[in-house]
């Protein structure tokens, strides 16, 4: 029979290891417990950006702490990546856009690991990119695009926010479907990548639908199509790639939020159902539909199953459209 002596270990095991698993519980329930941070790699104004800032004012009134958006762009996205990853201070997470399962295609070696390095927290939001083109130019179809890319054997320019940005891919796709060649002009970001397009020095731009909706309302661009499998609800009149001749169709930007590795999994599921709470209020549905983004829920599993797929998607297009790695 055990003596007292053991007993008394055993139960001070016990009760230590209660203390263990009650303890990250407990810090779930009291964080944050000071400003949170939201890194975007991306320029200010892109569709991380907006997606971020609406999802800050709403986090912000749910947790009782300021929620700051900081706009780190460069390299890819890689330079706010690497700064999210490095941050210790729990409290500092990245909001990016779906460029984050095209790096590890485009990059020979990148100096993190996305699915090793982060946690795949939440989805937040897609939205169809729109190919736009300047008001006052010739492009008012796709099949208006298509001709021109044809009559030139060089091909015809467009614009993108950057080597192997969505944008720059999604545009890619387009033209290996339509069977032309296209010169890539790439920029550090959405807004000047409209302002070339505006400026009639590309044919056009896979816009994230966010990025440009002033500029279409104010008569400064012209919607060709939209690359949704449907038409866009902020866009009724605008077909669809698929009704504009080329069946099947469809590719949308998304945007998520991840943590740092090191980031305990009892936060992370708060931080999860805190966000997914946030994105099925009507404030937030409504904010992002005014912007042309789709408010999508997602538990982090099946999120990090989707980032996984995105991932490999995306090394199968940069193979076939030929984009060497960086």
């Amino acid at each position: 029979m055990p003596n007292r002596r053991t007993s008394a270990l055993q139960l001070a095991a016990l009760a230590l290891a209660a203390a263990t698993l009650v303890a990250p519980a407990a810090h779930a329930q009291t964080w944050p417990t000071k400003p949170v941070r939201l890194v975007v790699p991306l320029t200010p104004g892109s569709g991380a950006d907006i997606v971020a800032r609406a999802l800050a004012k709403k986090l912000q009134e749910t947790w009782g702490q300021t929620v700051v958006v900081d706009n780190k762009p460069g390299a890819g996205g890689q330079i706010g990546t690497r700064d999210v990853i490095g941050a210790t201070d729990g409290h500092t997470f990245l909001v990016q856009s779906s460029s984050h399962a095209v790096n590890p295609a485009l990059y020979k070696s990148l100096p993190y690991d996305v699915t090793v390095d982060l946690i795949d927290v939440a989805l937040l939001a897609t939205t169809p990119y729109v190919m736009v083109a300047s008001s006052g130019g010739p492009y008012k179809s796709v099949k208006l695009v298509v001709d021109a890319a044809k009559a030139k054997p060089e091909g015809e320019p467009f614009a993108s926010a950057g080597v192997g940005t969505s944008t720059h891919l999604t545009a890619e796709l387009f033209a290996q479907r339509a069977g032309v060649k296209m010169i890539h002009i790439p920029f550090k970001g959405s807004p000047d990548a409209i302002q070339d397009v505006a400026g009639q020095r590309s044919v056009f731009y896979m816009a994230p639908l966010p990025t440009v909706g002033g500029m279409l309302k104010d008569g400064k661009l012209s919607a060709i199509a939209v690359t949704s499998a449907q038409r866009a609800a902020s866009l009724p009149a605008v077909p669809t790639i698929a009704e504009s001749g080329y069946a099947d169709f469809a590719a949308l930007l998304w945007f998520g939020l991840w943590a740092p590795a090191s980031t305990p999994a009892a936060v992370v599921a708060k931080i999860s159902a805190d966000i997914n709470q946030a994105l099925a209020s009507a404030e937030i549905k409504e904010h992002y539909a005014r912007t042309g983004n789709d408010a999508r829920p997602m538990a982090p599993a099946e999120f990090a199953r989707f980032v996984r797929e995105e991932i490999e998607t995306n090394k199968r297009l940069v193979r076939n459209a030929g984009i060497p790695q960086q």
